[in-house]
């Protein structure tokens, strides 16, 4: 008896990433014969989709930890990332963070040994395993703070995303005590001197500790991006390097194109002869504004549908 075919999955970023751009004449007609579903928008809600946590949570800190090293189950975990802000009149704004600022890990150890006292002798450890990625190591048990990715915080005011009350108030005090350290530190000159932004900055979020089970029902996922390489890893469902074009079944992570000719020429087209072939069973298509696309081989007789005008229609 023949396996069943296997199914393929495109991760895409928010249609309106594409712009203005027409879709090409084969995705226009499978995109208005495919079926369509609306879910909840976001990074978060479109990995949650395809992984399954236990508990419920999304402690992205401990997920990247696991990933990045051998003792994420031991404790709580909080993500500093390095960051650039920039004062403004109504406070200061997140212009860069992570990989934007280009971070080599010996400049990564240098502003991380400024702030080993401060966060230290506050009972958090910090360190960087990764130049983008620094990291807050807090008891299991800690109370931690919901902050905003950094992402969904870009170009906002830094202090809008800090907690609140008694435990905001220490929050605020050690971002302060932080940017000072950071902002007196001698690499920042050379940084600038290089045509590179200044460290002055932390971003704290991601909180919580590590999930005790990460399920995912596909069989492989392809990704360059930390997060979903760290959920493919705990899942056992791989999380290597994604392909230059389609090559068969599986979760693959195209959050990053921009260009809807490229995805058409090297992802859509392929999949779509792979699934007329009967090499796929389904291709689905799911976008961080929620939308989803589910591509059927009986659809070719939907011929009474009319192609999609726009992506984001």
């Amino acid at each position: 008896m023949d396996a069943p075919a296997a199914s393929a999955t495109f991760l895409l970023p928010a249609r309106s990433r594409f712009g203005a751009q027409a879709l090409p004449p084969l995705f226009a007609k499978a995109l208005g014969r495919a079926d369509r579903t609306e879910g909840d928008a976001g990074e978060r809600a479109q990995l949650l989709r395809h992984f399954d946590l236990l508990p419920r949570g999304w402690p992205v800190a401990a997920i990247t930890r696991a990933f990045d090293a051998n003792d994420a189950p031991l404790s709580a975990w909080l993500r500093a990332d390095p960051a650039f802000v920039r004062p403004d009149i109504n406070g200061a704004r997140l212009l860069a963070c992570g990989d934007a600022l280009r971070l080599d890990q010996a400049e990564a150890d240098a502003f991380v040994s400024v702030l080993r006292p401060l966060f230290g002798d506050s009972g958090m450890p910090i360190d960087a395993p990764r130049p983008a990625r620094w990291y807050l190591r807090l008891p299991r048990e800690a109370k931690l703070p919901s902050m905003a990715s950094p992402e969904e915080a870009l170009g906002a005011d830094l202090f809008d995303h800090l907690p609140e009350g008694p435990e905001g108030r220490r929050w605020r005090a050690l971002l302060s005590e932080a940017q000072v350290a950071l902002h007196q530190h001698p690499l920042n000159a050379q940084r600038a001197a290089a045509g590179k932004p200044p460290v002055n900055s932390l971003w704290f979020w991601g909180g919580g500790v590590l999930p005790d089970h990460v399920t995912t029902p596909h069989a492989s996922v392809r990704s360059n991006e930390i997060t979903l390489r760290a959920l493919a890893s705990i899942a056992d469902a791989g999380g290597v390097d994604l392909p230059a074009r389609f090559d068969g079944a599986g979760l693959f992570d195209l959050r990053s194109l921009r260009d809807l000719r490229a995805l058409d020429a090297e992802w859509v087209e392929p999949a779509l002869s792979s699934l007329k072939s009967g090499t796929l069973s389904s291709l689905a298509i799911d976008c961080e504004d929620g939308a989803q696309f589910t591509f059927l081989r009986s659809q070719r007789w939907r011929f009474w549908r009319k192609p999609t005008k726009a992506f984001d229609a």
